[in-house]
């Protein structure tokens, strides 16, 4: 049997039509069918061994599975503030103060996330690569932090969907490229926060940006170079309150604490910091607590301002943001701008809106987790402000806040600023602790178990 050029032509164009439309249909099955999740395990899966005797520098990724947790089980509206009080009676000691971390408690979210999220998008419109940066390649120094702001953008995105399905929901990728999605699953594409109604592209936007959209945290990234130590490659530093990102980037770990002139950390921190993040493990995640005090001067009537509390920077106790001095200490840098009078560490004469009901606990509630990928340390720093007014009230707080304040050495004392404000805020704690002695509230040098609550 014969068959002429035209049939020949319609033959191949039936066959290669059907073909195709075998082609178009396999591969809508296949972006239908659910892929199957690996069960999670309790603990954390990762050997660990490949990395022991590594060179300075190096990182041969990990096989690592997130250990099994469950979501926070209400909703994100009715979680209120952790109310951290991180200060104890006694002697003060300068300590890492690390703790073991729970691995469903890697990321706190409360309440006030959709105010922390306008602040933040204001500061990422406004400031730029002053709060949101990623270093490149310094070539035989430190590696870029490129990988390790991919892998954290998406190691974020799969534990928020987790903890909090209902605050964040995700589309997944049809395929398992490049391998950052949890138990076998694709990786994400999108995240969508419900509450304030933003959606992100995993694949095409800032992975820094993004991660610090998406939490009330701060982030930082500490790669290791090829002198062992770590440095900053890069970051969502978007309410620091007191320091500026664009001071410390790309400095290593121990410049960018001495050059801020953190109380004793050459002598008592260094040499135990140092080796701390050189071993840091992919399974064993840390948490440590700090606080200061700040002013927060109230908004003139009828002026709108977007951050009230001055939660991302201090302006009332450290001045204007743009105009700052690193590494000098917050009272000094006011000296030429607010009438304080400076004698023997006690300020004979405050600015008149230094007073208790303006004055903040600023605590942060920071962890430290090695990602198996790209090696690198992520940094999380999450702040709360807590008016010190209501704090006055919970029983045992005051007199052991007070305590506590008295207790910080001079360094440590004039790096908190401790002048600005201590003439006004001693007395008033003194007062409210002497109340609740009177009335049975509180015992002297009552010894809180449960620190840092």
């Amino acid at each position: 049997m014969s068959f002429d050029l035209e049939t020949a032509c319609r033959a191949a164009i039936v066959v290669f039509s059907l073909s195709y439309l075998c082609f178009l249909w396999k591969d809508t099955i296949l972006r239908r069918r659910p892929f199957k999740e690996i069960s999670p395990p309790a603990t954390p899966v990762t050997s660990g061994k490949q990395n022991k005797d590594r060179e300075n520098g190096e990182w041969i990724p990990e096989p690592f599975t997130y250990p099994t947790f469950g979501p926070v089980g209400c909703e994100l509206s009715d979680i209120n503030p952790i109310p951290y009080r991180p200060f104890r009676w006694g002697q003060y000691h300068v300590t890492m103060g690390l703790r073991n971390m729970p691995w469903d408690d890697w990321i706190q979210l409360d309440n006030e996330f959709p105010q922390y999220h306008k602040i933040k998008t204001h500061r990422a419109k406004t400031r730029g690569d002053r709060v949101v940066r990623t270093l490149p390649d310094r070539p035989g120094i430190v590696r870029s932090g490129d990988l390790a702001a991919k892998e954290l953008v998406h190691e974020l995105a799969e534990y928020l969907s987790r903890r909090y399905p209902t605050t964040y929901k995700v589309e997944r990728g049809s395929k398992k490229d490049e391998g950052f999605g949890w138990y076998g699953l694709p990786q994400i594409r999108t995240i969508t926060i419900v509450p304030v109604g933003a959606t992100y592209d995993l694949d095409s936007e800032d992975p820094m940006k993004v991660s610090g959209l998406l939490i009330q945290d701060d982030l930082a990234l500490m790669v290791e170079g090829s002198d062992g130590r770590y440095y900053f490659q890069a970051g969502a530093i978007m309410l620091p309150g007191f320091w500026r990102m664009q001071d410390k980037i790309g400095m290593p770990l121990e410049e960018i604490h001495l050059s801020g002139n953190v109380p004793q950390y050459k002598e008592k921190l260094h040499t135990s910091m140092a080796r701390f993040f050189k071993r840091m493990p992919v399974d064993k995640p840390v948490i440590r607590n700090n606080y200061f005090l700040q002013v927060a001067k109230p908004p003139e009537d009828g002026e709108e301002v977007i951050d009230p509390q001055e939660l991302a920077w201090s302006n009332s106790t450290n001045g204007d943001e743009d105009a700052f001095t690193h590494g000098t200490p917050g009272v000094e840098q006011r000296k030429e701008r607010v009438p304080v009078v400076l004698k023997e560490d006690v300020a004979t004469e405050a600015p008149d809106y230094v007073l208790p009901r303006n004055m903040r606990l600023r605590t942060e509630r920071q962890t430290l987790r090695r990602l198996p990928r790209s090696g690198a340390i992520a940094f999380t720093i999450r702040t709360y402000l807590f008016s010190v007014e209501d704090l006055a009230k919970e029983k045992g707080v005051p007199g052991r806040m007070a305590s506590a304040i008295r207790s910080w050495p001079e360094d440590v004392a004039k790096y908190k600023g401790r002048r600005l404000y201590q003439d006004i805020l001693l007395p008033y704690l003194d007062e409210r602790h002497r109340m609740q002695l009177e009335n049975g509230e509180a015992i002297e040098g009552e010894h809180v178990a449960d620190y840092p609550f």
